[in-house]
This record gives C-alpha cells, structure tokens and sequence, in this order.
C-alpha cells in the first residue's frame, strides 16, 4: 500500500511570557505530520511543520490550506520511500516557498524508514553516549526577569549564554552584559546576543563599538537582511564576529547560497532546519561554509520536542565544538514528553526517558 500523510495543529504554551525583538509569545501553533502505511501497522513517522511568526517565508495566512494541498498531493501519488528518493519526493512534491512543510515531511519519511521510533541518524548522542554543548537562552523581559534567567542558567552549568538586544532599551542591555562580564572572564563565560536585524544603518557601528566592551562571542544579524553591501563591510570591520540568520532565509538555490557567503564572509552562519527548508538544504550550507572557513551552529526554531529532537540528531552528525542552539525543549506546559534532557549545560537523549504521544493520538486530519 502507498505512504499516507496526516496533519494535526497543536498550540504550544509558554511557561512564562517569553520577549523577543518582535514581541512577546504566550503560545505558538505548530502543525504535526504523521506518515503511515495500512501493511505497515505500527510504524508511524513523526514530523513538525512549525513556522515562526515574523520570520519564516511560509508565515501566511492560508499556511494550512497550503499543507493541506501539499499533503493531498503525496496521497495521490502512490508512493513509497527509499534513501534514494528521498530527495526527488522533496524536490517534487513540496514547493521551496514553505521550508517549514520540506523540513516536516522530511523528517516523518525519514522517521518512518527508520521504523518509526524517532530516530533519525545513528550517532553517539542518540546512543546516549554523549551529550550536545548548547547555549543557555535569556529572553526579554525587565531588569529582574532577565537577571533571574541568567542566574538559573549558570547555576544549570551553562558556559556559554545567548540574550537579544536590541528591543529594549539599550543601555539595559548593555548592564545586563556588564553584570556578566563583571564576574565572568570570556574563558569562563561565551556570551552571545542576537539583535534580530534591529539596528539601524546609521548606529549599528556604534553600538558594536559598545558591544565589543563586553568581548562577545558573536552577534547574530545586527542588521535586517536584503543589505548585503553593509553585511560585507561589517563582517570585516566589526569588532564583534557578525553571524548571519535571517539573511540566509529564501536561498534555496547552491549557488545563491555559495554568492552570498563568498561575497559577505561572515565569520558565522546560523542554521534552522525549519526556517531553511530542512536537512538537504543544511547540508548544503554547512559544505560552502567549510569550504569558505565560515564557522557555523544550528538551532531550533521553537519546535516542539517532535522538531527539536530530529534537530538534535543531525547536529550530532557533525563534529561541532560550538555550542549548539537547542535548548527550548523547556519552554513549554504541554510539551510531548520525550528522553530529550538538559544538563550541566548539554543536551542529551535519555533512553531511559519514553516517548509519550498520548496528546497527539486524536485529531489528525487527512486531506
């Protein structure tokens, strides 16, 4: 019998209200795929099609009409699955302008080839040998909040954190990484900040001036994306390593993809399988960034434990000493309860921990 795909929304809450440069969340709806096969009884294949409010290209209205029709045209096609056709179902089934379906699709066939036990790439971390070095993230909030956010964060053991600036008042921001800074030396403390493009042309060379006292790590898209004149000027002269994010969203073609970052140099690229249209397309980021001696990361997107686990998995493919961004498995009431664990600083697959699917067993929705 063909593969079968469903779909399901889930809304995620937050367990606090968590500031971003675009506002504050309070929940997040993401969409679960399921693939299954009536003489496979059993085996089910899991994905996550969550686009970000604000950011992802496939953050539009009629988002489900379109998954829908994605799904209603895999169910017309008769198809089975194989490592080999992996790839063309991908390319030809799911068009480039909705990343966040590409990266759900693709990670429920590679779930259900595996024998649908969530386990995507044979590596030490899905072993539990070995656990993932991952960033400790401060969100937005006020004064108290965020500082309350940075002591948890240090005292779970994390060597390196991540705050957004930007948003707030600057000079707070700025005595936040003061306070940090203060205490911690850069050998003690890998301090990153992510302005989310939110500095102006005309201040963001003075505001890495001000940053640099703080000797950061690296700044994620000071800038807002599309100025690439300005990126490669910054990337050269800044005295903080500029990292791009949202300036690599929508390049889906590889030599799009080789033209920008030969062009800007950036000392960093940061990687979210689900705003960049899944594994395949990170694969190929990663290859012209090591070809350019371009350092890279990856990072979740604010999936569900569904997303951030395939996630996990294939950034531990990777001989990565960089701390990693996958450490929003926590951030909600009602995630789906995984072996996914945060500690000292790393994130690790616990298979003594199960998988419970129980809150995504009705709802499912075929097209």
């Amino acid at each position: 019998m063909p593969l079968k795909i469903d779909y399901q929304p889930y809304t995620l809450h937050f367990k606090f209200e968590a500031g971003t440069s675009r506002g504050v969340l309070t929940e997040k709806t993401t969409w679960l795929v399921k693939i299954t096969d009536e003489e496979q009884p059993g085996v089910e294949g899991y994905g996550e099609c969550g686009p970000l409010k604000g950011l992802s290209i496939d953050d539009i209205p009629d988002f489900e009409t379109q998954l829908a029709a994605v799904c209603k045209l895999f169910n017309g096609l008769d198809l089975e699955v194989f490592p080999f056709n992996l790839p063309i179902i991908l390319e030809q089934v799911i068009p480039n302008h909705l990343p966040s379906v590409r990266f759900g699709i693709e990670t429920a066939l590679v779930d259900y080839m595996n024998g649908g036990t969530r386990s995507f790439f044979q590596n030490a971390f899905l072993r539990g040998e070995r656990g993932i070095s991952i960033n400790g993230l401060v969100w937005m909030g006020s004064d108290e909040f965020m500082a309350e956010q940075i002591e948890d964060k240090l005292s779970d053991g994390f060597t390196t954190l991540k705050m957004k600036v930007g948003a707030l008042n600057f000079d707070q921001e700025c005595r936040l990484l003061e306070s940090i800074r203060s205490r911690f030396s850069p050998d003690q403390i890998s301090l990153r900040v992510d302005a989310n493009g939110a500095f102006d042309s005309d201040e963001v060379n003075e505001k890495l001036n001000r940053l640099a006292e703080y000797q950061l790590h690296s700044i994620e898209q000071p800038i807002r994306s599309g100025q690439p004149e300005l990126l490669t000027q910054l990337s050269a002269s800044s005295p903080v390593d500029i990292a791009l994010d949202e300036e690599l969203i929508g390049k889906f073609d590889y030599m799009e993809k080789f033209s920008l970052l030969k062009k800007i140099q950036p000392p960093y690229i940061i990687l979210k399988p689900t705003l960049l249209g899944g594994f395949q397309h990170c694969r190929e980021w990663i290859e012209i960034a090591q070809r350019l001696s371009i350092g890279w990361w990856i990072t979740s997107a604010l999936e569900s434990n569904i997303g951030l686990n395939a996630i996990a998995q294939f950034a531990a493919q990777y001989d990565n000493s960089l701390p990693q961004g996958l450490g929003t498995g926590n951030l909600y009431q009602n995630n789906i309860t995984s072996p996914l664990t945060v500690h000292n600083g790393c994130l690790y697959y616990t298979s003594a921990n199960d998988w419970d699917l129980a809150p995504i067993q009705s709802g499912w929705i075929t097209a």
